[in-house]
């Protein structure tokens, strides 16, 4: 069953737990470079920060249906990312690296 607008938008807000600033900095940064899978020079995370900023700076009445499909894509991803955290050093970790890309620090 595919999921509402109203479900998508509370999960989004539950999970990326980063504000639009805060990720794009964090996106500028070796460490946020450093990790996941990549085709043209920017990974999939990275991209993905880029287009969570710009849901996060959209009006939720002014959001296409494709940054609605992302959102719920964000979502998935840190839901089961989260759950196969390191355990040693979480906070240096490519686990840490890769959901914060998705806009997820799990330490916060």
């Amino acid at each position: 069953m595919a999921k509402d607008h109203e479900e998508i938008w509370q999960d989004f807000g539950d999970l990326v737990n980063m504000a639009p600033k805060e990720l794009e900095e964090w996106l500028e940064t070796e460490e946020s470079k450093s990790v996941g899978d990549s085709e043209d020079g920017e990974s999939t995370g990275h991209k993905s920060g880029r287009k969570i900023v710009e849901i996060k700076r959209t009006k939720k009445a002014e959001l296409s249906q494709d940054q609605w499909e992302w959102m719920n894509k964000v979502n998935g991803y840190i839901k089961r990312h989260k759950a196969q955290g390191p355990k040693n050093d979480p906070e240096h970790s490519k686990w840490r690296y890769s959901l914060m890309n998705w806009g997820h620090d799990p330490l916060k």
